[in-house]
């Protein structure tokens, strides 16, 4: 079998597993499942910045692998570092079997004396990661996730309702595989929480809503971050023109209660006119108007905080 180019380490709450593959199987281009309860990594040829998914943990670079630690000491000595560099050994704790703590020691002092540089444990410029996969031990140089993202749940104004930071990361991520050249757009978009997300990544968003209230606020929390607040727009989204290429539709839940069927309908048509692929989130089962409306459903799961579950559908 051929080796792939990155292992990524991965986590997540029990609550969020559905979540969790769904990301990281959309991200990574995999219809295969993925054994969440078990694995805690993934291994692709595609690389990705492992900050940008709120599950990752890390990206190890594959260098080489082999059947055991002494067989990996010649991809060691390979390493070459420039004159400044310091560095570090870590045995990642994942993977197959991860080795318990005298273990682990032993091994990353064992690959770091064949190395050429000059080590440093607190606060290296590179580090290198362990880890095995089946029988295999891999060595590479490891990438720790960046989680500056998660500043954002400091909103200047926000809502107890609204979407979490992480699953509305984890949306954009589902909605957004490939960020160069997307328009992504959030037709309700409350407090921006998704735009903001976006933006993080380097999407191209606008965020609307029907409500002032909502856009006020988005408006405060867009430039607190440094984003614009010309992207959030105060009117209703049947009144919206403009083509993108996906949008994240989180339907108002105190209005999908009392909305006639037609209007939850005549919404998604509209939803349909304005983008390719969406994702729909409702507190309510609105797979037939999904249907009725046109959409094919690709995915659907659930998130569920306590009692309050969260449907989500991916469409096209």
């Amino acid at each position: 079998m051929t080796v792939a180019t990155y292992v990524y380490t991965f986590a997540c709450h029990e609550n969020e597993r559905e979540l969790c593959q769904l990301e990281l199987m959309t991200l990574f281009k995999t219809s295969s499942e993925m054994r969440i309860a078990s694995d805690s990594y993934i291994r692709s040829e595609r690389c990705i910045l492992p900050g940008r998914s709120t599950f990752i943990h890390g990206r190890l670079d594959v260098l080489g692998e082999a059947d055991s630690i002494a067989e990996l000491f010649p991809v060691a000595r390979k390493v070459r570092l420039q004159q400044d560099e310091t560095f570090k050994v870590v045995c990642l704790k994942a993977g197959d079997h991860p080795p318990d703590y005298d273990q682990a020691r032993k091994f990353e002092k064992e690959i770091g004396m064949c190395i050429h540089g000059i080590a440093q444990m607190k606060q290296p410029k590179v580090t290198f990661g362990l880890i095995k996969i089946g029988q295999k031990w891999i060595f590479g140089q490891w990438t720790e996730s960046n989680k500056s993202w998660q500043v954002h749940q400091q909103k200047p104004q926000n809502y107890s309702t609204g979407l979490g930071v992480t699953l509305a990361r984890a949306l954009v991520n589902i909605a957004v595989p490939e960020v160069e050249n997307h328009r992504l757009l959030d037709p309700c978009c409350g407090m921006g929480t998704v735009v903001i997300e976006a933006l993080s990544m380097g999407i191209d968003t606008r965020g609307n809503d029907l409500n002032a209230l909502a856009v006020r606020g988005a408006r405060v929390n867009l430039p607190y971050f440094g984003y614009d607040a010309n992207r959030i727009t105060l009117g209703d989204m049947m009144n919206l023109e403009e083509k993108y290429d996906s949008a994240i539709f989180d339907m108002p839940y105190n209005l999908c209660s009392v909305l006639p069927d037609q209007e939850q309908r005549a919404m998604l048509v509209k939803l349909r006119e304005l983008c390719k692929r969406a994702v729909v989130v409702s507190t309510e089962w609105v797979q037939e108007h999904l249907l009725e409306s046109g959409w094919t459903i690709e995915q659907h799961i659930t998130v569920r905080k306590g009692t309050f579950v969260r449907h989500i559908w991916v469409c096209v």
